[in-house]
């Protein structure tokens, strides 16, 4: 009989196939981004390597005052859409897990529904409606658009997050004197602000990609940054797009860093 040591791992399958699909996964994902930061830097304007430069981030910064206030015009949207979103979707989640009321389970559904819906759908919708109430199509429209499809997403990630809460520590606080509004904003915010953070980052990016949605309820003047490269798109796509991406992979993996050791910092405090 075998002796087990202290590192011996017997009948335990060697893990290759799935470090394989792992691997194959990542460079399926990131290969096109590596390529993209590749070819920012490339002097070439054509596929072939042309050399080393920084023309096109030359070019971004001091000649593409259009696409710089069409990116403009995405970031404001983003940013004020997630914010209401995630007021509006974390309350909501909140209320669902914290009060018993009629229909409940049936409005819970339906909260959930647009998620499902295509985008098209969406969007024709919305058209017909601003249409119907009169509505120019304007950067508002589109600001009342992305926080329509934003709230599904922000109330099912702060949802998920309660799911997790431990109700005990409510009931304990009530115990000790806390009113409802106490309770909410000193136990029940702080638990779910993982989830809360989670779903802002998800709703700016919702936002800052949409196009389909976008496309229905923007009118004259209000052109997000996928509406702009869509447009360039009839000229051939400049070079400068691929510049503008790095700058905003850039920014995303940083904010993406913040926001983690900021929940990682309340959560040690």
């Amino acid at each position: 009989m075998n002796r087990i040591g202290k590192h011996a791992t017997p009948n335990r399958p060697t893990g290759k196939f799935s470090f394989g699909m792992f691997t194959f996964v990542i460079c399926f994902l990131y290969t096109p981004l590596v390529i993209l930061v590749a070819y920012s830097f490339n002097q070439s304007k054509m596929m072939s390597w042309g050399g080393f430069s920084l023309r096109w981030y030359s070019e971004l910064f001091f000649n593409s005052e259009s696409l710089w206030h069409s990116f403009g015009n995405s970031a404001i949207i983003a940013v004020t859409s997630a914010t209401i979103s995630t007021a509006i979707g974390t309350l909501g989640a909140i209320g669902f897990y914290w009060y018993r009321f009629k229909f409940k389970k049936l409005i819970r559904i339906a909260a959930f529904v647009p998620i499902l819906i295509p985008e098209i759908i969406i969007g024709v919708s919305l058209l017909i409606f601003f249409a119907g109430i009169k509505l120019n199509l304007s950067l508002f429209t589109i600001f009342l658009a992305h926080t329509t499809f934003n709230i599904p997403f922000v109330l099912m990630v702060v949802t998920a997050r309660l799911e997790e809460f431990d109700f005990t520590i409510i009931e304990a606080a009530y115990d000790l004197g806390a009113k409802e509004l106490q309770t909410l904003a000193k136990v029940i915010l702080p638990a779910a602000f993982p989830g809360i953070m989670s779903g802002f980052l998800i709703a700016v990016t919702l936002s800052l990609e949409d196009f389909v949605v976008t496309f229905f309820v923007s009118g004259r003047g209000s052109a997000t940054l996928p509406l702009h490269i869509y447009s360039m798109i009839r000229f051939g796509v400049s070079p400068v797009i691929n510049a503008l991406s790095v700058i905003v992979i850039a920014g995303t993996v940083v904010l993406a860093v913040l926001s983690r050791n900021v929940v990682k910092y309340m959560f040690q405090k």
